[in-house]
């Protein structure tokens, strides 16, 4: 397996035609959402071979700074599947996903993600998201965004009723 020297990943080339093709609809969408006002960014959910979702990066026309292509794809596919759950999808999308996307992916039990562009390619294009690694990894009092904590005991009231809710649904 050769390594890419741009950014140290193994490079494989063993990829289905199917996951090509899937790869190439994200790809598109990110190309094609330049001339819709949105960013570079396309993603595609696929369930069973079929697609189940697309998004585009819509954060400027919705301004909606969490309207990124893996969490508009998401939001279109638990509504199309009437679910939250998404296991047995797979994710392919056209940049490595953010810290955001990421966690929304997890959330939303993604199985698999595939991606083109790395974290370092968006940088280069000034899509940064190394900075928010940076601050998840310091402590509350040393982050950019200041973080207070208060009013515990008054809010620990929803925790007890949700864990006593005998009907729940967990996620």
């Amino acid at each position: 397996m050769n390594v890419d020297k741009q950014n140290g990943l193994p490079e494989r080339s063993d990829y289905s035609a199917e996951d090509r093709a899937f790869m190439k609809m994200a790809i598109e969408l990110s190309i094609s959402n330049i001339d819709e006002g949105g960013g570079p960014f396309g993603a595609v959910i696929v369930r069973d071979g079929k697609v189940v979702a697309k998004g585009a990066n819509r954060v400027v026309p919705n301004n909606d700074p969490t309207a990124h292509a893996e969490v508009v794809a998401i939001r279109n596919a638990c509504r199309e599947l009437e679910t939250f759950d998404l296991k047995g999808c797979t994710v392919y999308t056209s940049c490595e996903p953010c810290p955001m996307c990421l966690s929304a992916l997890y959330w939303a039990g993604i199985e698999r993600i595939c991606y083109a562009n790395t974290k370092r390619d968006a940088a280069a294009i000034e899509f940064d998201d190394s900075f928010i690694y940076d601050q998840l990894r310091l402590d509350y009092d040393r982050r950019s965004i200041h973080c207070e904590h208060f009013m515990r005991d008054e809010a620990m009231e929803a925790f007890r009723k949700w864990n006593d809710k005998v009907d729940k649904v967990e996620y």
